[in-house]
């Protein structure tokens, strides 16, 4: 009897996964300064594409110059960042592995303090456990509008890099998660108040990518609550997800809020976050995937085995040991 972890998947749009292992995007910190994938880079998805894992991701991509949170954060916001973003997925395709290429925009969580223009929803500092983050300045409506075109201009170049699918962002505080926490997102116009409208800028830029680039599967990096008072609830996550299948997505990739993807100190053991995908896995045509510190083959077999998740994420652990 073949092992659950080794039995294929296929989304709705027919892409197929050869079994239940996915790799999430790593930060590398290998790109130069202009966000372009180096020989480290390169070496660093060679040493992936031996994992055997249905789908690796390629780490977290800035579409905006001023949306990088690290200095050597790989880019996609130039057509100058589609030579080496080609051969990763090469790489990867030629070893028998789907790929997506995750996308996103810190907003106002610049932990580095190299942006040029700190933005959130409503210029509210970022609740963060380990750091005091700067004050963005809200955003106007030509702001949104430029996140939207810079995401969807993002998710072509990824199309033309020949990538399975694309991930937006929208976990561990980053720009979109912003927007959907009430905590960040304080507006008074269309994108603010009720969760629809904090919802509202997501899904005009999967609608959008899925108009100009159909081809591509969509999936999201979501929180499965903000863990924290007052922010985003299971429930909140719960309609966001049928908002965000019902445009398009493919994928519910479930992780941590607007605190960071840090492990909580009450969480212990494998799988912290696979209690927050649990409750969504089944309710919509997406494939949800878990995540937190999975390694061992018994916790795997058992997660998919009860139904909690449809594809496993593992990754640091097979960073030190991919094959």
């Amino acid at each position: 009897m073949t092992a659950l972890r080794f039995t294929s998947l296929t989304l709705i749009s027919g892409l197929t996964f050869k079994n239940r292992l996915v790799i999430l995007p790593m930060a590398s910190q290998t790109a130069d300064e202009n966000g372009l994938a180096t020989e480290k880079t390169f070496s660093h998805y060679q040493n992936l594409a031996q994992s055997g894992a249905g789908l690796v991701m390629v780490e977290y991509s800035h579409v905006n110059v001023a949306g990088r949170s690290e200095t050597n954060q790989l880019g996609l916001h130039d057509d100058a960042c589609l030579p080496g973003l080609t051969q990763i997925a090469s790489t990867l395709h030629s070893a028998g592995i789907k790929t997506g290429l995750q996308i996103t925009h810190c907003g106002g969580k610049d932990s580095a303090g190299i942006s040029s223009d700190i933005m959130g929803p409503s210029g509210i500092t970022v609740p963060a456990y380990d750091r005091v983050l700067p004050t963005p300045r809200a955003m106007t409506m030509d702001d949104i509008k430029q996140w939207q075109q810079d995401f969807v201009a993002a998710a072509i170049r990824a199309d033309k890099a020949g990538f399975d699918l694309v991930e937006i962002h929208c976990a561990h505080g980053y720009g979109i998660n912003q927007w959907l926490s009430p905590l960040t997102n304080q507006r008074e116009d269309e994108y603010g108040g009720k969760l629809e409208n904090r919802t509202r800028i997501l899904i005009e830029i999967v609608t959008q990518i899925k108009q100009v680039v159909p081809r591509l599967a969509v999936m999201t990096r979501i929180p499965g609550q903000d863990g924290y008072p007052g922010g985003l609830t299971h429930a909140d996550m719960a309609q966001v997800s049928q908002w965000l299948v019902a445009a398009g997505v493919e994928i519910l990739n479930v992780s941590s809020g607007i605190g960071g993807w840090n492990r909580p100190k009450d969480k212990r053991g494998e799988g912290f976050l696979v209690e927050d995908a649990a409750p969504l896995t089944g309710t919509t045509t997406a494939a949800v995937i878990g995540v937190g510190g999975i390694e061992s083959v018994d916790y795997i077999e058992t997660i998919l085995a009860t139904k909690q998740v449809d594809l496993v994420a593992v990754g640091r652990a097979i960073l030190a040991r991919p094959t």
